[in-house]
């Protein structure tokens, strides 16, 4: 038998040619796999196109028109602020403000930003995370102001950094050297906390509003209404075109009844000091010149203030940012002397003949209590009391009369509760009483505190704007306006009213105006030719006589009151003027002088200019009528 040859090389063969056929048909099976997978592919899109295309082919239109189409504000100015004989105060003046868009900001670019700008980092970044929670469409505004160097920095970045967007902006460009500040206010960013006020609800992050005076009052009035453009981008965010524009709708003008002129002569006469001046028609209650001082530029707050321009402000002793006119709660000293007299009269307490003997001071429950002419007055009645101020006789009368006689009578001049000045921040002054004591300090009312309240002292404290509410509503008769800035007031304000007996009028006025005309204690300091000027000094304390004496310094000496009116008979203007820590009350008098004086001259200055006037026109048609030679026949002069 014989037996198979064996090659040794076949079983080799064989085995090599097995993996091979197991490799051939993975390999068929991933390329199934694949062209299964493209087909789903196509499927897919296909679909898609068909939904793109077919199906909703104008959602699809209006999803990808957005991601070019960018909607960009248009700022409004805000209106304008006139003088009451219609001359610009505050006017805008065209600037730019920069904005971060948040529809493509990217977060690495925030350093570069900031460095480029001159930005906090840190500020920044808290701002943008801030907004994270808002629409994408709110920008964020990184500057107000806009330096040339800014501008330069957005214009040789824009291929960098197409977040930043320059859009047109307006100013504020308010008055130099700080005059009308405290009226007039300024203008900064919604801050959070101003977000989450009910007046601020419509406005949006990055807003500028009213912060203070005039623009925060009447900010509603004065700010307009935005406008916005459509505008299309390529991929850098530049713009390509416009596509529409809706107009922004410039803030309503305010005529305020502050007349330049005499808030010019109020400025000046303050200059130096600190205090308050303010100027007002008493038939009406417009203000017509009002001044705080310290003062501070407003201009500093037209775009983001400095820091350092701002702890200035802020570590002042002196307090700029207190407007005094309205905020300043002071002893009104003598000034409140007319309104004793006043109520000593009216409530019977007290007549014209009634006279106390003045020795230089008098006892009251166990005080001796002086007056501030050593020797004293002697015998002396009430007219001359007011001309002479005399402390003894107001001691007298208000210990006759009573604590609560005297607070009656301050609470219906004004005292005690704020005039309703169209002005944020009002204080409202104090009227001490057995009720406000009680109430404040849980203890009773001892009789000697009426001795010191009587001559304006003790708890009573008032501001200069209720000071000049208070007088002027006397001196024309028992009508007390509320004073207000804006003209358009005047038709809906009601005064409060109180049937005064006029000879009790008569009899107060005419002692102020002895304290000017007769030997008082402001003649020679607040005459005017031809004007009768009726007024008061007064004389305050800020702290105990021994106090002062101990102490020492500019702090303790006394505030130097004076107010005014004129003429005697009608008046027409009331001036109070503050120094603070003046010294003595008569040399406030000039300040209320020199606004006085400014406003006759003019109103004599506006009459002659109306006789003229007619005068030339009733020429002119007596010409007329006499016949020009050459003249057609009927020729007339057109009024």
């Amino acid at each position: 038998m014989t037996l198979p040859r064996i090659d040794p090389h076949s079983e080799s063969r064989t085995l090599n040619q097995l993996p091979l056929r197991d490799d051939n048909r993975q390999m068929a099976g991933k390329i199934a796999i694949f062209q299964y997978a493209t087909v789903a592919a196509f499927v897919f899109l296909i679909f898609g196109f068909w939904r793109l295309q077919v199906q909703n082919p104008q959602y699809y239109d209006e999803r990808a028109l957005a991601n070019s189409v960018k909607s960009q504000p248009m700022a409004a100015p805000r209106g304008r602020i006139l003088d009451r004989d219609g001359r610009l105060i505050v006017d805008n003046h065209s600037s730019f403000r920069l904005l971060l868009t948040r529809e493509a900001l990217s977060e690495a670019h925030l350093a570069p930003i900031a460095r480029g700008l001159d930005l906090d980092l840190g500020e920044l970044q808290t701002k943008v995370r801030r907004y994270r929670s808002r629409p994408k469409y709110d920008a964020i505004v990184l500057k107000e102001l806009v330096t040339p160097a800014d501008l330069s920095f957005v214009d040789s970045h824009r291929d960098f950094f197409p977040e930043l967007l320059l859009t047109q902006d307006y100013k504020r460009a308010y008055p130099q050297n700080g005059m009308l500040a405290h009226v007039i206010g300024y203008t900064g960013e919604i801050s959070e906390q101003e977000l989450d006020l009910p007046e601020f609800a419509k406005y949006d992050p990055g807003t500028a509003i009213g912060k203070f005076g005039i623009e925060r009052q009447y900010n509603d009035t004065l700010a307009g209404v935005d406008g916005q453009r459509q505008v299309v981008v390529d991929n850098r965010g530049q713009v390509r075109q416009i596509l529409k524009t809706k107009p922004a709708t410039s803030g309503q003008d305010l005529q305020l009844t502050i007349d330049l002129d005499l808030q010019a002569v109020a400025e000046l006469a303050m200059e130096g000091r600190n205090g308050a001046v303010v100027a007002l028609d008493p038939r009406t209650g417009e203000v017509l010149a009002m001044v705080s001082r310290p003062a501070f530029d407003l201009n500093k707050f037209t775009g983001r203030i400095k820091a350092a321009d701002w702890k200035a402000i802020m570590d002042s002793p002196d307090h700029p940012m207190m407007n005094r006119a309205i905020q300043s709660q002071l002893a009104p000293g003598s000034t409140f002397k007319p309104i004793m007299a006043l109520a000593g009269l009216e409530t019977g307490t007290v007549d014209t003949s009634w006279t106390v003997h003045c020795a230089g001071g008098a006892s009251f429950y166990g005080g001796y209590h002086k007056c501030w002419q050593k020797g004293g007055h002697g015998a002396i009645s009430l007219h001359n009391a007011i001309v002479h101020s005399c402390d003894v006789f107001f001691y007298t009368l208000g210990d006759k009369m009573g604590i609560n006689n005297i607070a009656n009578y301050a609470s219906l001049v004004g005292f005690g509760h704020p005039t309703g000045i169209d002005l944020p921040g009002e204080a409202s002054g104090i009227v001490p009483s057995p009720e406000w004591k009680l109430r404040n300090y849980r203890e009773k009312w001892w009789a000697g505190e009426t001795i010191s309240v009587a001559i304006g002292q003790g708890a009573l404290t008032v501001t200069p704007v209720q000071l000049a509410r208070a007088i002027g509503g006397i001196s024309i008769g028992g009508i007390w306006h509320h004073p207000h800035l804006v003209r358009e007031l005047d038709a809906t304000e009601k005064p409060d009213q109180w049937a005064l007996d006029p000879d009790h009028v008569k009899d107060v006025v005419d002692g102020m105006y002895g304290v000017v005309n007769e030997g008082g204690t402001a003649t020679g300091f607040a005459n005017l030719k031809g004007i009768e000027v009726c007024g008061k000094t007064g004389t305050a304390q800020v702290a105990s006589a021994d106090l002062a004496k101990q102490k020492g310094g500019v702090d303790m000496t006394d505030n130097a009151w004076f107010v005014g009116f004129a003429p005697r008979a009608a008046p027409e203007i009331v001036v109070v003027a503050l120094w603070d820590h003046g010294r003595e009350g008569y040399l406030s008098a000039p300040i209320v002088r020199d606004v006085l004086k400014a406003y006759f001259d003019k109103k004599a200055r506006i009459e002659a200019l109306r006789q003229q006037q007619t005068s030339l026109t009733a020429q002119l048609r007596a010409i007329m009528r006499l016949g020009i030679p050459g003249a057609a026949p009927g020729v007339g002069i057109r009024n």
